[in-house]
């Protein structure tokens, strides 16, 4: 595999670098401290070509490869991991998945408007017992004359804070499980949709989650995406896009963490010289440094299949696996150096130490892709 990025990829990490300097990093304290939305981030993002980065020009999009869309995200986590989910949330969980499985007048519809940031899409999967068990979805659509009526509720939905339309994935034939779901394209505006505020959360603030109740919504037949009973497939297709770049945002925030440790071990004395001198120090740093270069090394292979495989499960699970846990470390060592200075509310440190505690979480936790690996390599099915 090539190491290399190319210059068209180098090029654009450096955009979204000065993007995230320039307008990321200044707001990031107050993203977290608020736990607001930032709406207008998001507008401008959009205007830097960040919102539908893998998406052909012809429907709003830029057209980059995955591993320039993954590269742009590590960058952006770098200054906020929430603007970066967001992006994600945007780009792999729903511009992706409607232009994968749309049909033209749904893309038309959707694809321009999200690309902008004109509007905002969530991705409604989770519900309060179909978390790690996605498959026993309760939210269910019966068929009524010319479409479709849902029941239920979605919990912990990204972006619906301001989003405009919603993924909403209901069980079409519950005597088949995953084989018996669908996708719907659900406006958010729709007659009985309520949407009400989550539990305030540790890290990663400011995502606009919501809880989304649907009493008797009714979806025309040119809601649906893709095919009918076919959405869990679309959603673990989608997942595992949204696994690699989530390992991207996680490295990012590792990386924000072990720069701020450096700078730190450079800067503090004790006993008359730079901390930094100190072995045991330094051993943490080089730990630090080298599980994120493992981790990256491991997410840049999944972003580079993606654009030339079906599937990247076992390659996605690795690459988030890794990198999750590696952020975390990261930022916990970064605590540990940095020590009161970091540890302190309102720290960059202790931000980036509760955010990265999340990406463990959120996209399938950590023991969620050990089983999806088991489940690859052992060429079983995995026990839940």
């Amino acid at each position: 595999m090539n190491l290399e990025l190319s210059p068209a990829q180098e090029e654009f990490r450096q955009a979204a670098c000065a993007f995230a300097a320039e307008h990321v990093r200044p707001v990031a304290a107050r993203i977290d401290e608020e736990n607001r939305f930032p709406r207008e981030l998001v507008r401008l993002a959009g205007a830097r070509g960040l919102l539908a980065m893998t998406i052909p020009p012809g429907w709003g999009g830029t057209g980059r490869d995955f591993v320039s869309y993954a590269i742009a995200i590590e960058e952006i986590a770098k200054a906020s991991a929430t603007l970066a989910v967001i992006l994600v949330v945007t780009n792999s969980l729903v511009a992706d998945l409607i232009h994968r499985f749309g049909t033209p007048a749904q893309k038309q519809r959707w694809l321009p408007a999200l690309a902008t940031g004109e509007i905002i899409g969530a991705f409604a999967l989770s519900e309060a017992h179909a978390g790690t068990d996605a498959a026993n979805q309760q939210t269910s659509a019966t068929v009524t004359s010319g479409g479709f009526c849902i029941d239920g509720g979605k919990v912990w939905v990204a972006n619906a804070e301001a989003a405009d339309v919603a993924i909403v994935i209901a069980a079409t034939s519950l005597r088949h499980g995953e084989r018996g779901m669908t996708a719907f394209l659900v406006p958010l505006e729709s007659r009985g949709v309520s949407a009400s505020a989550t539990l305030d959360s540790l890290g990663v603030r400011g995502l606009g989650c919501r809880h989304l109740g649907f009493r008797r919504v009714v979806v025309s037949d040119d809601g649906v995406l893709g095919q009918r009973d076919e959405g869990f497939k679309a959603a673990l297709w989608a997942l595992d896009a949204a696994r690699v770049a989530i390992a991207a945002q996680a490295l990012g925030v590792g990386d924000a963490a072990l720069d701020a440790a450096l700078e730190y071990s450079r800067r503090r004395q004790t006993f008359g010289r730079p901390i930094g001198r100190y072995q045991a120090v330094q051993w943490m740093l080089a730990d630090m440094a080298t599980e994120l270069d493992a981790a990256r090394l491991l997410m840049l292979q999944a972003a580079a299949l993606h654009d030339r495989q079906p599937r990247i499960s076992l390659e996605a699970a690795m690459a988030k696996l890794q990198a999750s846990e590696a952020a975390h470390r990261t930022a916990d060592k970064a605590l540990q150096i940095l020590a009161s200075a970091g540890y302190q509310r309102g720290s960059d440190v202790e931000r980036y130490f509760r955010d990265a505690r999340a990406a463990e979480i959120y996209s399938g936790t950590s023991e969620v892709q050990r089983m999806v690996i088991a489940e690859q390599i052992l060429g079983v099915r995995a026990a839940p």
